[in-house]
Parts: structure tokens; C-alpha cells; sequence
């Protein structure tokens, strides 16, 4: 008798308990529209990532099938498709719609803003999802955080860029308010898809183009047809990935289903940052190792960057209220993280970096 009583106390004799809840929950089968290719896996992935645990957390009841850019709306017409209800739910970058909102931007990332860790934590502490779901909720859509890729590099270019004297009239694949920034520094920004980067490249049609990092530079092949390799990617410090969820599908989910799909989503998030963080080292290596010249911006450029962000984000918050409103929560936010990360994070990476290099003694 005192057996049996462990056993059930200890959850082992499952046959005399109550069945879980989730066994009668409903059965759902969403289709994903994702904004990337499987060739950038990495990102891609994400969604997968949500789906697998989303289907082990539910015993398979709640299904979600991700197709990537194309297969069901092309990439960047992810935001419509699930505002309009053509699918359930996306995976995609907010800064990609700046064009019906700039505050659009703030979801994934700013020209001098926030780092991966400052950008998370503005999301999930700092008040900035429930910012961005108000911003979201006219257009009837839910987003939840899922991905970062960690700071981004400045860029392929076919000559150094050692001043600003060398931006003048450059041809530069960028987009969003980067674009805008470039712009009031001579730069000729250019809309091209990702798979279209390379032959414009390698044809001369434009002089530069950023992507992401060194593990999917790699991968696309921009090593090969451009020599000179930037950083810091100052636009896309810390660039955050979403899910977006149509309102109308998410308030017919259980409540059980909505937490558990909140909770893949944060897994997928830190996840996909863990992958970069552990791909980039090694394949920065091997473009140097191929030939790669590796630059750093200069603070000049940097600084006229600076100032060319902060006009352009006074004059938005000048114009568009729902902007100003995020703006200057945030801009608040990213000047107390500075401020703290100049003191406990900076010096440390700083001395690190150094010490690294110097071996152990």
C-alpha cells in the first residue's frame, strides 16, 4: 500500500490519474509563410524549431507546416498574407514594412540602436512587445519575438571605403531606414532580393551589399565577387525576427495552445542567436583564410551614420505620433543600456578581446 501511494504521488502509476488536459484539446493544422529561403538555414529554421515543439508540447494535436519564401506568398508579402487571413501565421522582419509604418523598424532593429541582449530585453522586460502589439493590433496582427541574429556586418564592398569622400554615388544593396541614412551620406541604396546579390555583384551593377553575417555571406558566395569585408554592421546591431499571428486564428486557439506556442517562439529566439554565435567564428575564419580583407568603418563615417540616424528619426517622430510614442520609450531605454553596458559588459569584452588574442601566459 505505501508503494503504491509513492507511485502516485511521484507521478509513475499514470494510469489512475486524470488524462492531461491537452489530450482533448482541440486538433489545428496552421500553414507558415516564411519571409527566407532554406538556404539561409539558420534563419529558416526558426520556424521549424517553433513547429517541432509546438507538436511535441501538444502530442501532435496543434500542426504547423512551414513553407518558405515563394512556396505559398513571396517573402515580403508575409505581413498581408496573415493580416488578410490568406495564412494563419508568419515568420518574417518587421523592418521589411517600413513603408506602411517606420515604427515597423523598432521590431527588428535601428541604425544605432539596441544590441541582441538590449533588444530582447527591451522586448520582454522593458515594455517595448506590449508597444509593438498596439502598433500591430489595428493591422490584426499578433507578433511575438522568435530570432536575433546577433550584431550583423557593415557589408561586401569592391573597393575600401576609407572616408566619406568614398561613399559618394556608391551603389549599395540596403534597404529600410538604413537606406535613408546611406542616403544623406552620398550612397545610392538598392532594393535587390537576396538571390539577385551575387550576379549584381560580380556584373558590377552595384559596388556593395550587406546580408547577415559571415556564415550566410559565406554561403551566398559575396566573398568571391567582392574583396573587401566591413564591419560594424552599425544598422543592425542586435536585428530581431517575429512571428506574426493573424488575431482572428489567435483568439480561436486554446489558452493552453497560445502559451505553449508563446514559449516555442522564446526557445526558437534564443536558439537561432546560439547557432550564429557558435557559425560565424569559424567561417569568418575561412573567408579570411580564402582572401577576405577585413575593414573597420571609420569613426568619420560612423559619426556623420549617427548624426544622418538621429535627424531622420526626429523628423518621423516630428510627423508620425505612433512612431513618436515608440521612439521615445525606446530611445530612453537604449541610453540607460549604453550607460550600464559601458560599465559591467564593455570594459570586460573589451579586456577579453586582448587577452584572447595574447594567449594564455
Amino acid at each position: 500500500m505505501e508503494r503504491r501511494r509513492f507511485l502516485q504521488g511521484a507521478g509513475l502509476a499514470a494510469a489512475t490519474l486524470p488524462a492531461p488536459v491537452l489530450a482533448d484539446g482541440p486538433r489545428i493544422k496552421w500553414r507558415l509563410a516564411s519571409s527566407f529561403p532554406k538556404s539561409l538555414d539558420t534563419i529558416f529554421d526558426a520556424a521549424n524549431t517553433v513547429a517541432r515543439r509546438v507538436a511535441a508540447a501538444t502530442g501532435g494535436r496543434f500542426q504547423i507546416q512551414v513553407f518558405a519564401a515563394g512556396e505559398l506568398v513571396p517573402g515580403p508579402g508575409v505581413f498581408d498574407a496573415v493580416r488578410e487571413g490568406t495564412v494563419p501565421i508568419g515568420h518574417t522582419s518587421s523592418y521589411y514594412y517600413i513603408g506602411k509604418n517606420p515604427a515597423f523598424a523598432f521590431d527588428t532593429a535601428m541604425p544605432f540602436g539596441l544590441n541582441s541582449r538590449q533588444q530582447t530585453a527591451w522586448m520582454m522586460q522593458g515594455g517595448g512587445l506590449a508597444l509593438m502589439r498596439e502598433l500591430f493590433r489595428p493591422h490584426n496582427i499578433l507578433c511575438i519575438p522568435c530570432g536575433n541574429t546577433g550584431a550583423q556586418m557593415g557589408g561586401w564592398y569592391r573597393k575600401e571605403i576609407r572616408t566619406l569622400a568614398d561613399l559618394k554615388g556608391l551603389k549599395f544593396r540596403v534597404g529600410g531606414l538604413t537606406g535613408q541614412v546611406l542616403a544623406r551620406l552620398g550612397v545610392v541604396p538598392q532594393q535587390i532580393p537576396g538571390s539577385e546579390i551575387y550576379p549584381a555583384l560580380e556584373k558590377g551593377a552595384i559596388d556593395a551589399a550587406e546580408w547577415v553575417g559571415p556564415y550566410d555571406d559565406e554561403k551566398l558566395g559575396f566573398n568571391k565577387v567582392a574583396r573587401y569585408y566591413y564591419f560594424p554592421g552599425w544598422w543592425e546591431g542586435g536585428p530581431q525576427l517575429s512571428i506574426y499571428v493573424n488575431l482572428q486564428e489567435w483568439a480561436r486557439l486554446p489558452a493552453e495552445y497560445q502559451t505553449i506556442l508563446e514559449d516555442a517562439c522564446l526557445y526558437a529566439h534564443a536558439d537561432m542567436q546560439a547557432a550564429y554565435d557558435v557559425k560565424n567564428p569559424p567561417a569568418l575564419k575561412r573567408l579570411i583564410e580564402s582572401g577576405t580583407r577585413l575593414r573597420r568603418f571609420s569613426d568619420e563615417i560612423m559619426q556623420a551614420g549617427y548624426q544622418a540616424a538621429t535627424a531622420i528619426y526626429q523628423e518621423n517622430a516630428a510627423r508620425n505620433p505612433e512612431f513618436r510614442k515608440v521612439y521615445d520609450a525606446w530611445q530612453r531605454f537604449r541610453n540607460e543600456q549604453v550607460a550600464w553596458f559601458g560599465i559591467a559588459e564593455r570594459p570586460y569584452d573589451n579586456f577579453m578581446a586582448v587577452a584572447g588574442r595574447a594567449g594564455p601566459r
